[in-house]
């Protein structure tokens, strides 16, 4: 997962119409020192498909009706090419006014390159109204260049009719309960996991829960600080995920699959082709998003949280996961800090929660979630013991890319555990 939407947000192919309110190139048009007089806000994101992209692009309207003097041009984006258009800009030395952002060490490289603003005085008055732990991700030396909308975490989501074709009658509390369930889906001609492993990021949050429920909450941290992966709980993490990998449990194909396709992870389980999928809080949108009858599994879709590893120092409500946020742009009009104060309002988070899209972190905002998945998602998140950022977000881009490659190759079968700790740590010190 180099980059992930709200997952996350709905990944998908580009909306037309109501989210192309306008298609605008980085900077302003006018004095972007200033708080008064004519401004035009760039904003970027990653929502491009319903239902978020509605909310926005209605968000949008309702700022400018009040605010005539703005103008607010949207781009909505595909995740890979939202990324892609970045770079390119960015390589200029320009970013739009308003862009969305993981966080993490991606932000970092972003500050370094003084490409966003810090925003820290401009929010001090209301900054207390979000919720405190997915601030700290966007954050630099103590210092805030974005905020969040939305934040969540990684967890399963099943199919429970297929469960119950399996004779399963509860989710799995550990793994070897889980390894045991993937053969009884197996067993029943049930195709236990969807897994886009083209994408390779989604592959890396199994790596990533189970180093963890392993070693702990730290224990990824403390690898990375150290620049050796080359530990206990990292490879035993590994070999964790061979064991997964050796039962053959993805559906055909699945190297070549993508996440947001008609034929890739997300189908697979709003069609109803296979049992699981380990993903953020984004899924089951996502799932009906890209079902053939456009509404998924409905309420067959459950959620259960990564489970324990037998013996390990990690606990099961331990939560890796993230969210997504907004940067300002270092050259942003002045007043796109007052529109991203608008968004992360309690109404207007309301109306993004309502689609049960997002998890909001407006305090209160909360009470507009209506999917009972959701809710048990906000609130194993507010349960949690601890939280860790997803690795390709939370670390230098480079670390995290052989993250996601090395899990990938491991995933394939062409690397072993013991490899895969060996390349993440070379690239953490290099």
């Amino acid at each position: 997962m180099t980059t992930r939407i709200s997952r996350r947000s709905l990944l998908g192919l580009a909306g037309a119409g109501v989210g192309a309110m306008a298609l605008g190139a980085c900077g302003s048009d006018d004095d972007s020192g200033s708080s008064g007089g004519k401004a035009t806000i760039d904003w970027w994101h990653i929502s491009n498909t319903d239902p978020l992209l509605s909310v926005w692009a209605n968000l949008a309207k309702d700022y400018m009706t009040a605010h005539p003097d703005v103008t607010i041009k949207i781009t909505p984006l595909e995740n890979e090419a939202f990324k892609a258009k970045l770079t390119t800009v960015t390589q200029s030395g320009k970013a739009p006014s308003l862009f969305s952002s993981w966080g993490g060490g991606v932000l970092r490289q972003q500050v370094e390159a003084g490409l966003v603003k810090d925003i820290t005085n401009d929010i001090s008055s209301w900054v207390s109204n979000i919720s405190a732990v997915p601030l700290k991700y966007y954050q630099v030396d103590g210092k805030q260049y974005a905020l969040p909308f939305d934040n969540g975490m990684v967890g399963f989501w099943y199919n429970k009719e297929l469960f119950g074709k399996a004779n399963i009658s509860a989710p799995p509390k550990t793994w070897a309960e889980f390894l045991d369930d993937v053969r009884k889906l197996k067993a029943a001609g049930i195709t236990p996991i969807a897994l886009a492993g083209k994408e390779k990021w989604p592959a890396h949050f199994y790596f990533s829960y189970l180093a963890l429920r392993v070693g702990g909450m730290n224990a990824l941290e403390e690898a990375n600080a150290a620049k050796d992966f080359n530990r206990p709980a990292i490879l035993q993490a590994g070999q964790h995920l061979k064991e997964l990998v050796d039962l053959q449990p993805f559906q055909k194909g699945f190297l070549a699959a993508t996440y947001p396709n008609p034929d890739g992870q997300a189908a697979a389980m709003g069609n109803g082709k296979a049992a699981m999928e380990l993903m953020g809080q984004w899924g089951p949108e996502t799932e009906a998003a890209f079902s053939t009858d456009k509404k998924g599994q409905g309420e067959k879709i459950g959620f259960f949280p990564f489970p324990a590893v037998e013996g390990g120092a990690g606990k099961i409500t331990d939560v890796f996961g993230g969210g997504n946020g907004f940067a300002v742009g270092a050259t942003a009009p002045a007043q796109t800090v007052d529109f991203l104060k608008f968004l992360l309002e309690a109404d207007s988070q309301r109306k993004c929660a309502a689609t049960n899209s997002i998890i909001p972190v407006a305090k209160g905002a909360e009470d507009a979630l209506t999917d009972p998945n959701q809710k048990v998602v906000a609130q194993t998140v507010t349960d949690a013991t601890g939280f860790q950022l997803y690795l390709d977000q939370a670390w230098a881009p480079a670390i995290g890319t052989q993250v996601n490659d090395s899990v990938a190759a491991l995933v394939a079968g062409k690397a072993t555990p013991e490899q895969v700790a060996s390349a993440i740590t070379d690239a953490a010190k290099r």
